[in-house]
């Protein structure tokens, strides 16, 4: 049995904080795991400009709920589920996903959580573990599935290293240029001819 395992944004949901970052005109936030690989000093730096600019959980929830899943996302999920099993591995967190989960279908997310307080103020993050996306797959393939990941980032490789076949999804030129290794799929057409080739053990 084949486990399919998939970022979350950037290859089914357009990016939440490039998204908040244009809704709120604060450049800083646009900054994302295609930008830095370093995830805590990204999201020290996103809490730091929360703070300073006032805005909390509800304001980014505000936001989250106007957005769509890219076009042909939960078609894509859809042909994937038909005969394989997909989960989600996200560095996003459970308080922002729900929304965009339900509009791609509810497929299994793995992610983490958000620390806020009563007023809404984002003080801190918990990660489901370090490293969760290497560890889910590496979990998957100790199960006995055949493991295909693709993502578009930085902290997406360690999962695409550990899987049995990994792809880039749409990467930013310095992704791909860094990971040559990987072959890169520039729509779902192609990101299923990818997952099809794997399955006949290319």
């Amino acid at each position: 049995m084949q486990i399919v395992c998939l970022d979350l944004e950037g290859v089914l949901v357009p990016e939440i904080w490039i998204e908040f970052s244009r809704r709120t005109g604060i450049a800083e936030l646009a900054k994302t795991t295609r930008d830095e690989p370093d995830y805590d000093k990204l999201m020290r730096g996103r809490l730091r400009l929360l703070e300073q600019h006032r805005l909390g959980l509800t304001d980014i929830q505000e936001v989250i709920a106007q957005m769509r899943p890219l076009a042909g996302a939960r078609e894509f999920i859809d042909w994937v589920r038909e005969s394989r099993q997909v989960v989600i591995l996200s560095d996003t967190y459970y308080e922002f996903a729900q929304p965009l989960m339900r509009q791609l279908g509810h497929p299994t997310l793995f992610c983490h959580e958000l620390l806020a307080d009563a007023t809404g103020r984002v003080h801190d993050y918990r990660l489901r573990l370090p490293d969760q996306k290497r560890a889910a797959v590496r979990s998957f393939r100790e199960l006995g599935f055949r493991t295909v990941a693709a993502g578009d980032s930085y902290n997406d490789t360690a999962m695409l290293a550990e899987a049995h076949a990994g792809i880039l999804f749409r990467p930013p030129q310095n992704v791909a240029a860094e990971f040559p290794q990987y072959p890169v799929a520039r729509d779902y057409g192609e990101l299923r001819r990818e997952i099809d080739a794997v399955s006949r053990g290319r």
